[in-house]
């Protein structure tokens, strides 16, 4: 999907290494610094917070911010992602895409992705749709600190069964499974693509879910579980907030890609998808796949059943222009963190309105999965865009797929000669 590089343009070659299979190395492998004073002081400089790209930097061909590998993953292609307190890191590889036959959950220990809960659960087996996880895709933490997560119960080429769409909620010291929802109609339909989930515990008597459709098809809504009663609400889903724009056109991989309704879709195409709760949960932000805004709601009306459909129309606030977007996380200051899937970086959306580049690199393609914690910001690389479905047919992805992670504030920068 590359053209060829002019062969003066070294800065450009190894851009393009990095796509092509050298993304492995550490970011100041894959891009060597300058060895000149004013490249020391950009650097410096772009670790206090000033911008590394751009006019005023390198014009958006280099690595920016800085980030670290934190697992390659080979076979199945990573999504959700949730770290404990405690540094455990659990990840989700959905089965919607490839139908593939290791853990739809599992924890990193030592090189491994060992299934979690369990191997009953999280491997493929006989059991009823309901019983076990089918496809685990979105995921989040409570602040009771409990592991919920979306199974979208779809297993690629297979039609959605009865009881494979669920929500689950996990003690993650224990494992023991302490909520399961069975996701059914009216709130789900036959395309329905339940993609991720926040949990607001603020509300209801045992708390409220908020979950982005984005669709398989051309249906895509809000749906709102109260946990209590495992009662299920289907909002928004003709409103303008939660649909694919037609006619959107995204530069992906530097390739403009337009999606057409009623045409096999190029890239990554979908409604309403991306999803992140304010700090104090008051208000929900979300955002369809397939457009550049966000959107919020007051989460006391959301989650109120007798709120008609009008009543939460008329309060849906176009937040502006986000860029496109596919996970969104909020950390512990309200700031909402957007993967980027047009521009391979992430980006920190600021109370204010205002936006920093987080992270921009080659490697962070299709940033999928995302979450904070108190002092860092993880996201999923799960190449998405070259799935054989939008390429003709051809698996363009080139494990392995990256985990990542950023610092939530910037990289301490010292200098020896600096006057005290």
């Amino acid at each position: 999907m590359l053209s060829p590089l002019p062969a003066d343009t070294g800065r450009r070659r190894l851009l393009r290494a990095a796509v092509l299979g050298a993304g492995v190395l550490p970011v100041a492998a894959a891009f060597p610094a300058r060895a000149s004073a004013e490249a020391l002081r950009t650097r410096q400089a772009g670790s206090r917070g000033a911008p590394t790209t751009g006019v005023n930097g390198d014009q958006g061909y280099e690595s920016a911010g800085s980030f670290e590998i934190v697992a390659d993953f080979y076979g199945p292609g990573p999504s959700g992602v949730v770290v404990t307190d405690a540094g455990r890191i659990f990840v989700g590889f959905p089965r919607h895409a490839v139908n593939h036959k290791g853990a739809t959950l599992g924890e990193l220990r030592q090189g491994k992705v060992v299934p979690w809960p369990n191997a009953g659960l999280s491997l493929p087996s006989s059991a009823a749709p309901a019983d076990r996880l089918m496809s685990i895709h979105g995921m989040t933490m409570d602040t009771q600190g409990r592991i919920w997560a979306v199974d979208d119960g779809k297993l690629a080429g297979q039609p959605l069964q009865p009881g494979a769409a669920k929500l689950v909620c996990f003690d993650p010291e224990t494992g023991h499974l302490l909520h399961r929802i069975i996701l059914a109609a009216p709130a789900l339909l036959p395309d329905s693509h339940m993609n991720d989930l926040r949990v607001d515990l603020t509300h209801g008597q045992a708390g409220t879910v908020y979950v982005t459709d984005s669709s398989f098809g051309h249906s895509p809504a809000l749906v709102v579980v109260d946990i209590a009663t495992g009662r299920q609400r289907r909002v928004l889903g003709t409103h303008p907030s939660t649909q694919a724009e037609p006619g959107f056109m995204a530069m992906v991989e530097g390739v403009p890609l337009v999606y057409t309704p009623g045409k096999p879709p190029r890239f990554v195409v979908g409604g309403a998808d991306g999803i992140t709760l304010s700090a104090g949960s008051e208000r929900l932000f979300y955002a369809p796949l397939t457009s550049r805004r966000l959107y919020s709601l007051p989460t006391a009306l959301l989650a109120d059943p007798t709120v008609s459909e009008a009543a939460l129309a008329a309060a849906v606030r176009d937040e502006g222009e986000k860029g496109t977007a596919d996970g969104l996380a909020t950390d512990a200051q309200g700031r909402i963190y957007i993967t980027n899937f047009e521009h391979d970086c992430i980006l920190r959306r600021n109370t204010d309105g205002t936006f920093d580049l987080m992270v921009h690199d080659p490697r962070i393609l299709s940033p999928d999965g995302i979450f904070c914690t108190k002092t860092h910001v993880y996201c999923t690389l799960g190449q998405w865009n070259r799935l054989a479905g939008f390429n003709g047919g051809q698996d363009k992805r080139k494990p392995p797929y990256h985990l990542i992670r950023f610092p939530i504030d910037p990289v301490v920068a010292y200098d020896a000669e600096e006057k005290l």
